[in-house]
């Protein structure tokens, strides 16, 4: 029996007061398939391919059937992921301006397979029109696998994030580079495992939207329309303290400030950020002739997730928000 003080030294709690999965050597699982499910749709719908004879898109995520997960034990991440996908396609032959569409089917993607292998089979309606599912079955097919691989690179980097907590010497490391980064480079007040602060950037984007600027403060505050154009289910308590969920829970955060039609301020995360780790949104509502100007600051965003953060804005949200005003002026 090993005397006090001298055990194991991946079970003896150092500098924790909660004792957390110390040296990473606790089993943990975090569910990936939500995350997954929005992020295919991202990398797979808009892929185009064209040459001299005609020009094809994938339109549409039809189906994603399956699901994927991360887990953690003694510093390893294991991933775990099998997916059934169904694609729509479109596309217009150059000389006759032909229409045609069909679908492209990935009966099984998982880890028992490298992407280059992954299955992906292509049909059309039938008709005329081959010389399109010909594109697509050469052009399209390659992007579409390039577009996996992209998926499965997010999964093991973006999603795992803090999943592997830092141990005493990686903390050590950590506050090295730490003291030779700038003051303006941290988020004071989000210290991850053992106190180590992340890196974070600070982010400013600006958008125009045709609406009145009551209009576009309901959309940010109302659970039906967040609902609508984010095209998943949401929780929201708008006021002041209250807590927010969207994206079927891959945002989350809280409500600090609230100024009808002026101003939104909120504690904002990603659900693969890390744990506690908290970024400060403020959405300034400005009117224009005829329009409103959006002004976007978030401040402590992880460095590494400041593409990602840009991309959540203009595409699930600025864009999308304008689909929603697009369709409630055709339906008005």
């Amino acid at each position: 029996m090993a005397k006090w003080g001298q055990g194991d030294p991946r079970w003896i709690v150092e500098e924790r007061e909660d004792g957390t999965n110390v040296n990473n050597w606790h089993w943990t699982e975090r569910d990936a398939t939500s995350w997954s499910k929005g992020r295919l749709r991202e990398l797979l719908v808009g892929i185009t391919v064209e040459n001299e004879a005609g020009r094809c898109e994938i339109s549409e995520l039809k189906q994603v059937e399956g699901e994927a997960s991360c887990s953690s034990r003694k510093g390893k991440l294991i991933f775990f992921y099998e997916w059934n996908i169904k694609l729509g396609w479109k596309g217009i032959i150059r000389e006759s301006g032909a229409k045609h569409k069909g679908l492209i089917e990935i009966p099984s993607l998982s880890e028992e397979n490298e992407v280059d292998d992954t299955e992906v089979n292509v049909s059309k309606k039938k008709g005329d029109g081959d010389i399109l599912k010909d594109l697509m079955k050469t052009a399209g097919t390659a992007k579409v696998r390039e577009a996996l691989g992209d998926y499965l690179k997010a999964l093991k980097t973006e999603f795992t994030m803090g999943m592997i907590l830092p141990t005493k010497a990686m903390a050590v490391q950590e506050l090295t580079v730490k003291r030779k980064l700038s003051d303006s480079a941290l988020q004071a007040s989000s210290p991850v495992a053992l106190g180590v602060r992340i890196p974070t950037v600070a982010l400013h984007m600006t958008e125009l939207f045709d609406t009145a600027i009551e209009q576009l403060y309901r959309i940010f505050t109302v659970k039906d329309l967040v609902q609508k154009f984010s095209k998943s289910s949401a929780v929201l308590e708008a006021e002041k303290g209250g807590k927010f969920q969207m994206f079927d829970g891959n945002i989350s955060g809280e409500y600090t400030e609230l100024l009808t039609n002026k101003k939104i301020v909120m504690k904002w995360r990603c659900r693969n950020w890390p744990e506690e780790h908290y970024a400060v949104v403020t959405l300034t509502f400005l009117p224009t002739l005829e329009q409103t100007e959006l002004q976007l600051d978030c401040e402590g965003v992880p460095i590494c997730e400041e593409e990602n953060m840009k991309f959540c804005w203009q595409k699930q949200h600025f864009e999308e928000i304008k689909g929603l005003l697009q369709l409630t002026t055709l339906n008005g």
